[in-house]
């Protein structure tokens, strides 16, 4: 073998492994497809359950901004994965994004269950506060260290389907088998005299179909999503004022988020916090909106009022509030921060 081909081999074998260490970040960075799961009714980008199309929306904005670099497949109604995974999933890097309840995840990370504290959250205009307020900070901080990405900050007022009576007072709910949505809520019933049942939202009408539950705890898109005006004959609004609000962000696994090139990271960060001024207007409208959805099928529609909404904060500050501050010193000091808030 001539020396010059003696080099000419040398050479190649030697671009080999730094070949083989460009090429995955090569190919990344030409055709990303990212998974979006959520447990929702699908739609459209302008139809259908809110929360399906503010990913929708949020998909179809970053794919134009990055010029195709990034594309996304969507799937709702948990037809990728159940819902109560998606969380642990999203922080191994096996789901990409996913609009979830936080609270769901609170078996994995106690902490996050401040997402739906009961009285904890009196407004729209406080949730929307949470996100560069100290508590908001220490919450963004502490998700990414459980590998998670805060994408969207996405608040929902909670009201009240039932079938036998509306649960308003706390009294009401005495006896009842009824759906809170977290352990901080179910802590309340509880406390108010309730047997609790924990299942996602995409459960909800079964259960409460078969007489298995008698009322249910979820914000007022899922109240009409889920089409729970079938299976009930009360509802506690919402409008107004409500005694939970609950946090439901856009989240993407830091893994999956870390691999993408530092202008497609900044794309769908901007492109998330866009998307928040729509969940804002548009959970707004649910609330009103699951009223009439409610009327029309001949339930009683009741709303909620200060005097009510303290009793129930009353019974969460001596519960729920309580027993989250003794998680740990995350949990208190978030619970801390948030009280500031009020």
């Amino acid at each position: 073998m001539s020396q010059t081909k003696r080099r000419s081999l040398i050479q190649a074998f030697g671009l080999v492994p730094v070949l083989s260490a460009i090429a995955p970040l090569t190919s990344w960075a030409q055709t990303t497809a990212l998974k979006i799961s959520h447990q929702f009714p699908g739609g459209t980008l302008e139809e259908g359950d809110f929360r399906d199309r503010l990913v929708r929306q949020f998909a179809a904005e970053v794919q134009k901004r990055t010029n195709n670099a990034l594309k996304f497949e969507i799937y709702p109604g948990s037809s990728l994965m159940k819902t109560n995974a998606q969380f642990s999933a999203m922080r191994k890097g096996a789901l990409d994004l996913s609009l979830v309840p936080l609270s769901y995840a609170g078996g994995e990370v106690p902490e996050v269950n401040i997402g739906l504290m009961p009285g904890l959250v009196p407004s729209y205009e406080v949730a929307a506060a949470w996100k560069n307020a100290e508590v908001g900070r220490e919450l963004n901080k502490l998700l990414l260290e459980k590998g998670i990405v805060v994408v969207s900050w996405v608040w929902q007022a909670g009201g009240v389907a039932s079938r036998t009576k509306a649960i308003v007072d706390p009294d009401d709910a005495k006896g009842l088998k009824v759906r809170g949505g977290s352990r901080e809520v179910d802590l309340v019933l509880k406390a108010a005299g309730a047997a609790v049942i924990s299942l996602p939202s995409n459960e909800i009408y079964a259960a409460m179909q078969t007489g298995a539950m008698d009322a249910a705890m979820t914000s007022s898109t899922s109240l009409i999503s889920f089409r729970l005006e079938e299976v009930s004959k009360f509802l506690t609004s919402g409008r107004g004022q409500s005694y939970w609000y609950m946090f439901e962000p856009l989240l993407m696994s830091k893994a999956i988020f870390d691999k993408l090139p530092k202008d497609q990271q900044n794309t769908i960060m901007a492109v998330g916090a866009e998307m928040e001024a729509f969940a804002f207007k548009s959970a707004k409208q649910d609330d009103i909106a699951v009223a009439t959805v409610y009327e029309k099928k001949g339930a009683k529609v009741v709303d909620m009022n200060a005097a009510t909404i303290k009793k129930w904060q009353a019974i969460a500050r001596a519960t729920a509030w309580k027993d989250y501050a003794e998680k740990n010193e995350n949990c208190a000091k978030l619970m801390a921060l948030a009280e500031k808030l009020l």
